[in-house]
């Protein structure tokens, strides 16, 4: 049975500059030291962390939301992300939310948003 995870986090720069973290080839390559394929523009493919993570990109408010499908296999229900960047005083509030992970990859995704994902970006601001 799939499952959903939604978590908010600090990321201590600006909500402009986390969205684009999120959304610039370049960027991506910094923050997560290693390869990435990236188009912010609705129906490309992406692959992310020399591709550990791949799917494909949905939709895209520029500077605030963004939609992707992730792809584990052969499933039939779609798993979809949806991270928000929302102004927090100095910080920026980053909103995680992907439904449908397949449940036995729902512990290694936790972790995988929280030590991986999210502990990067944060990295990359605070160094």
């Amino acid at each position: 049975m799939p499952r959903d995870y939604k978590k908010y986090f600090r990321i201590p720069a600006s909500p402009e500059l986390v969205y684009a973290a999120l959304t610039t080839e370049a960027t991506l390559r910094l923050w997560t030291g290693e390869e990435a394929e990236f188009t912010a523009e609705p129906n490309t493919k992406f692959s992310l962390w020399d591709g550990s993570i791949v799917g494909k990109n949905l939709e895209f408010e520029p500077g605030k939301t963004i939609v992707q499908q992730w792809y584990f296999g052969e499933r039939e229900e779609e798993s979809i992300v949806t991270l928000k960047v929302h102004p927090d005083k100095e910080f920026t509030s980053l909103e995680i939310r992907h439904t449908n992970i397949p449940d036995e990859d729902y512990e290694e995704m936790c972790d995988g948003w929280e030590d991986v994902f999210v502990a990067a970006l944060v990295d990359f601001y605070t160094e």
